[in-house]
């Protein structure tokens, strides 16, 4: 809302707060000394294109006025309750919303707010401030990208492409999950990434289920394993699922892939504007067809999302909501799909993940690591014969006819 930044580690502390009105242009109150800088290198925060938000006075140009107020000011919230509650800092923060509402000849009119801690939400109330929930403002705002920001979406992809194939030259028997993640993470760090939201690293029997996170398992031959890579560029996030198979897979773990991609592909070729989500979640398999009871307990493995500021925007394709709840797409839409099949091991499953940006007429994908079949990293093994087989189950007896009972 304020294009402002002053690190990821205050993404989760809930200090910082803004305000926009129809009267204002954005009005800061960051952590410190942060809003010096901000005034000093953010000069936006200090002009309005508001004629109540303006200095009367001052000179101008265009619809663009020097503001009567800075929009850079300190302030805080709770540190998460850090602060005693007898130093009313929740109630201090009310106040300066009520002053600027007051100001603006707002006060009576409802502030919608999408994140809040509870004693910020009671202190605004106290001082007769109707709260509503203004998440939904945010996410229509966020549902279409303009050019600039496909721009930085597709520069955030590339970078996720070049720590794929760092994770490919990687990739062997004897590493371990959280190795894998630390890969990831420098190579994206050196390409100036500015967050690393999370990286999952899923091997072996891990995949099935899907546990969502990383361990510190040891990756061994034949496995297969799957990776979720999450960052962020320039404020722009990246959601980016491959697999691949450590040195072999067996035949299972190819019909897994195959399976996956069919349904990959199925949703990609019905993307266009004016499709919905409903249109794309019919040629996903049900829960029941992969191993759950129902469609919460599947939710997030045949799965789309909206990609920008967050991981998660608008729109969301899912079986659980997108019958019932259709979204329409719209040129401009950036957003991921991402299946998942369990192999017929019982162990071991495939996961894709592309990133689409809807065209006028279809789409084309910004995720571009290899993905059209599974493929083999590691070490590529000789045998008297020749290279080792690929295609082959990492129980060596399973590769025989006796091993397999078939003599």
């Amino acid at each position: 809302m304020s294009a402002t930044h002053i690190g990821t580690w205050a993404m989760d502390k809930l200090i910082r707060f803004a305000l926009l009105t129809r009267n204002t242009d954005p009005i800061v109150w960051d952590f410190g000394s942060a809003a010096k800088h901000h005034a000093l290198y953010n000069p936006w925060l200090d002009v309005t294109t508001s004629e109540m938000d303006a200095d009367p006075h001052a000179p101008h140009e265009g619809a663009k006025r020097p503001r009567l107020e800075s929009g850079a000011r300190a302030g805080l919230s709770t540190l998460r309750g850090a602060f005693p509650p007898d130093a009313e800092m929740a109630t201090d923060l009310a106040k300066k919303i009520k002053r600027e509402l007051e100001k603006f000849g707002l006060a009576h009119a409802p502030l919608g707010v999408d994140v809040i801690e509870l004693p910020v939400l009671i202190a605004l109330q106290k001082e007769g401030i109707e709260v509503v929930d203004g998440q939904q403002v945010f996410m229509e705002a966020r549902r279409i990208k303009t050019p600039d920001e496909i721009r930085l979406l597709t520069q955030a992809a590339s970078m996720v492409d070049a720590a794929y194939e760092e994770l490919h030259r990687f990739l062997r028997p004897g590493v371990r999950e959280n190795e894998a993640v630390g890969v990831v993470a420098k190579t994206l760090y050196d390409l100036g990434s500015e967050y690393v939201e999370g990286v999952n690293a899923i091997s072996g029997e891990r995949c099935s289920p899907h546990p969502h996170v990383f361990s510190d398992r040891l990756i061994r031959p034949g496995d297969p394993a799957f990776f979720d890579i999450l960052h962020s560029w320039n404020g722009y996030r990246t959601c980016y699922y491959r697999t691949f198979a450590v040195g072999s897979a067996s035949s299972k773990q190819r019909d897994a892939y195959t399976r996956a991609r069919e349904y990959m592909d199925r949703a990609i070729a019905l993307v266009k504007p004016g499709a919905t989500t409903a249109d794309i979640v019919a040629v996903w398999p049900e829960a029941q067809e992969f191993g759950f009871a129902n469609e919460m307990e599947a939710f997030a493995l045949q799965y789309g999302h909206g990609v920008g500021l967050s991981i998660w925007e608008k729109p969301i394709f899912s079986r659980l909501t997108s019958f019932d709840h259709p979204e329409t797409i719209e040129e401009g839409m950036v957003f991921a799909l991402e299946t998942y099949w369990p192999s017929a091991d019982g162990w071991g499953a495939a996961r894709i993940e592309e990133e689409l940006v809807v065209t006028a007429d279809g789409c084309e994908v910004i995720t571009k690591f290899p993905a059209e079949e599974l493929i083999v990293a590691g070490r590529q093994y000789y045998t008297i014969d020749g290279p080792l087989n690929t295609n082959r189950d990492s129980q060596s007896h399973l590769n025989t006819t006796w091993g397999r009972g078939q003599s």
